[in-house]
């Protein structure tokens, strides 16, 4: 099939590989023109695993081309998918303008039967809503007549930055919100070549499934991280509670590994976004309210505690280990060891940072103050403390008998406990994780 994909952020860029990689013809459209000279030369603007390669390949087998220029591609489109930013405003409500902007060019454009799909994570009845904007965009440059043959597919995206193209070629479920039975099913033949389940509904429970999916998790994590500060003060382990909880299969083990809490681009959007539809529509959705102000209490607590052992911050050197806010991605939107690190500055510290691939990207929002090492070994050179702020498995192999001898202070405060079988009190560390019993 031959497929236009509005939007090379993220989720459009992966979405466009990964659509070319199962042998559609895939164009994807910009407005970013640096960008699409860039994509052009095959250079993924952001660090994802597998996607430089994947994209090389689809470009050798003429599957994909970046162009700025929608009007050049639509043409022949079978399918025109949506895959711009939806940011948080303000208030918590996504900021539809990048929709809006992408429905009314393509109404502008379109001058054959299409399938509309929308990709980017929207609210409750905006597919709907774009729908209409096509359609009487359509009318405005007289092609009312072919406005009945225009469907749009509410098609969620479940991808995972750091796993971003095995999730797309091996997803858990695939779900397809239509009202056209015809159109539902040639989305589906689309994905012929993944073996997954396909879920089938309208279009405001497509809407609501990908909101939810993610809120249910974020869910799990700020629970978790409850029992955890519980677990602080009746002397037991979270570790254990969480393997013990997540053997029942009504449960499972998934995030429930307690921190500093969740971040990046889509938990923290989307449970501000769903509290607020819930709000909009006269329902107070209290649990969400919760999750929000337990993950923001995480970092709290956890800052906390460090100056609660450190004492004054003024001029102590602390090393930070990770910026991104999950590993093997460089993300820094919404990322807790962003925060933390913004919260040791402006207490005094001295910070000296790293991170394997979010420092650049960090560069753009901390201070010149902070000092960025090429190596974990490096930013904890000198350090009164080390803070281990994201999981990435590197830290899990540095020699932590050259980290002693480096570091002058003993202090480590691990808020994704990824050091805490490195039985670190042998080499004369004090250890503080989260909700772990030493």
């Amino acid at each position: 099939m031959n497929l236009v994909i509005i939007g090379t952020g993220y989720v459009g860029l992966t979405t466009g590989v990964g659509y070319a990689t199962l042998g559609h013809q895939v164009a994807c459209v910009d407005v970013d023109q640096s960008k699409v000279v860039s994509l052009d030369m095959g250079k993924v603007p952001f660090f994802e695993p597998g996607l430089q390669a994947a994209l090389k390949d689809a470009q050798e087998a003429g599957k994909i081309l970046f162009t700025t220029d929608l009007a050049s591609v639509i043409g022949g489109a079978d399918v025109i998918m949506i895959a711009v930013g939806t940011p948080s405003k303000g208030t918590g409500e996504a900021d539809l303008s990048y929709v809006e902007t992408a429905a009314e060019q393509i109404g502008a454009m379109l001058d054959h039967e299409a399938i509309i799909v929308m990709k980017s994570t929207v609210p409750v009845g905006t597919n709907r809503k774009v729908l209409k904007v096509i359609r009487d965009s359509m009318s405005l440059v007289g092609r009312k007549d072919l406005t009945s043959l225009i469907n749009i597919i509410s098609l969620p995206e479940f991808l995972r930055e750091g796993s971003a193209l095995s999730d797309f070629l091996k997803p858990d479920r695939i779900v397809i919100g239509s009202e056209d039975e015809i159109a539902a099913q040639t989305i589906s033949r689309m994905h012929e070549k993944i073996e997954a389940p396909r879920v089938f509904t309208g279009l405001e429970s497509a809407e609501l499934i990908k909101y939810a999916a993610n809120a249910f998790l974020a869910t799990k994590i700020s629970f978790i991280n409850e029992i955890a500060n519980l677990a602080d003060r009746v002397g037991g382990d979270v570790r254990d509670v969480a393997e013990g909880i997540g053997l029942d299969r009504r449960i499972g083990p998934h995030f429930l590994q307690a921190g500093i809490g969740y971040g990046g681009s889509c938990f923290p959007k989307d449970v501000s976004a769903l509290e607020q539809i819930a709000g909009n529509n006269g329902y107070g959705f209290k649990l969400l309210s919760s999750v929000i102000e337990v993950n923001n209490q995480q970092r709290t607590l956890f800052f906390n505690r460090i100056k609660k052992q450190l004492g004054p911050l003024k001029g102590r050197r602390v090393a930070v280990w990770g910026l991104a806010f999950k590993p093997n991605t460089d993300d820094i939107r919404e990322s807790a060891a962003i925060d933390i690190a913004q919260r040791l500055l402006a207490h005094g510290a001295e910070v000296c940072a790293y991170d394997p691939e979010a420092i650049e990207n960090a560069k753009r929002v901390l201070p010149d103050s902070v000092e960025f090492a090429p190596t974990a070994i490096d930013a904890a050179t000198g350090a009164e403390a080390l803070v281990v702020l994201t999981e990435w498995s590197e830290f899990l192999n540095v020699s932590f008998d050259t980290l002693k001898a480096r570091m002058i202070g003993t202090q480590i405060f691990d808020g994704r406990n990824c050091l805490v079988n490195e039985n670190l009190e042998r080499l004369g560390f004090i250890y503080h994780g989260v909700g772990v019993c030493r």
